[in-house]
């Protein structure tokens, strides 16, 4: 806490972050009833979630490029702007009653998820290497915020206006327009100046190939995908068994306490104790809430399983982005960071699609199992790779 108020780089992101999650948790809760209302058939309600998702994928790439070549903070300032962009288009949509451009507003708005997840990565770049984990978790607390304040925000921006939910598609172009002065104020640190073009591309295969960068990809991917999985199928699971949603709503935001809360704590826990380590704890951490909720499906078992779930989360990404930084130099830091990005997002947007189908077809019980042989791949790794740091050069 104390490098949040002492850094203004990281201060800068952390509120930052904070924005940005406010935008995302507003549009996620709303998107799909929105969509059901502006859909032509209800099977498409959930096809602007499914553009958001892709908006963000296909942006990563050239933000990660943009940046390289011309800085971090030009890079974050288009993603903002994107923001503003897909908020107005969304709230648009509604005022003409068109699904066409509620779908093309989730574009741009996954653009600004995009650049955002570049955020931790800035805040490992404006420290020593001593804190890079402490920056870290600094940055993903700003979620904290956001899981506090994101649902009342939402219900009193509702009403703003007379059409319904446009006033909270105004306040998610509002927030991404207080985040654009926010992050215009970043300086450039060495680490995270841009890059001259001439230098020197590394291919996806030459760094899958290194172990260190390896087990980062494998355990931030797998932990996000886990959590997409998981989180995605808790309201389900919790319909199932007859709760209602205030139930629901209880176990989703102790559940996103749980994702970002814990970071304050994972950052100097990585300095301390080293990423490998703590990626483990994070993997554990999976292990019993998926033992949690095999032992029972009371609101208490479901309650306890999302709360150590999103701590998981937290832990892996933490120490997996830290780790990545161990594996590549500044002339490779957007094709890493990219690739790590890209990792993210594609195994969440197969998760996202997959929780209600599994649930529908295999079940609650299922879901946690499955989560079991993916968590030990990661822990294996890990392992694999500190004994191989041990052995002589």
């Amino acid at each position: 806490m104390l490098l949040l108020f002492s850094n203004s780089q990281v201060l800068r992101l952390f509120i930052a972050q904070a924005l940005f999650w406010s935008c995302s948790m507003t549009g996620i809760i709303l998107t799909s009833i929105v969509g059901l209302h502006l859909a032509p058939v209800a099977d498409l309600a959930t096809l602007p979630l499914a553009l958001l998702m892709l908006g963000g994928l296909l942006a990563l790439q050239p933000i990660a490029w943009l940046m390289q070549r011309r800085g971090r903070t030009l890079g974050f300032l288009v993603g903002t702007l994107a923001g503003v962009l897909g908020g107005l288009t969304s709230a648009l949509s509604l005022w003409l009653d068109s699904f066409t451009l509620l779908c093309l507003g989730a574009l741009p708005i996954g653009a600004y998820q995009a650049s955002a997840m570049y955020y931790r990565f800035a805040a490992m770049e404006a420290v020593s290497e001593a804190l890079r984990g402490r920056a870290t978790g600094c940055v993903i607390g700003g979620g904290v915020v956001a899981a506090l304040a994101a649902p009342a925000l939402g219900d009193a921006a509702r009403g703003l206006v007379s059409v319904p939910f446009a006033g909270a598609y105004l306040m998610i172009a509002a927030l991404a327009a207080v985040g654009f002065f926010v992050l215009a104020g970043l300086k450039s640190s060495q680490a995270s100046a841009p890059v001259p073009a001439a230098s020197s591309a590394v291919s996806w295969r030459d760094l899958i190939a290194r172990p260190v960068v390896r087990a980062a990809v494998l355990t931030t991917a797998a932990g996000h995908g886990l959590m997409i999985l998981v989180m995605n199928a808790t309201p389900l699971a919790m319909h199932g068994e007859g709760m209602n949603l205030q139930f629901s709503g209880q176990v989703i935001q102790w559940h996103m306490l749980g994702m970002f809360l814990p970071a304050f704590i994972a950052g100097p826990l990585v300095d301390r104790l080293g990423s490998r380590m703590v990626a483990c704890l994070g993997g554990g951490l999976l292990i019993a809430s998926a033992l949690v909720a095999l032992l029972g499906v009371s609101h208490l078992h479901f309650l306890i399983s999302s709360c150590l779930l999103g701590i998981g989360w937290n832990l892996m990404l933490v120490a997996g982005t830290t780790q990545l930084g161990q594996g590549h130099g500044p002339q490779e830091r957007a094709r890493a960071q990219g690739l790590m990005e890209l990792c993210n997002g594609s195994v969440a947007a197969v998760m996202s699609f997959a929780s209600g189908a599994l649930i529908a077809q295999a079940g609650w019980a299922a879901v946690n199992i499955g989560m079991l042989p993916i968590v030990a791949l990661v822990l294996l790794v890990q392992l694999a790779e500190a004994y191989r740091q041990r052995q002589p050069a």
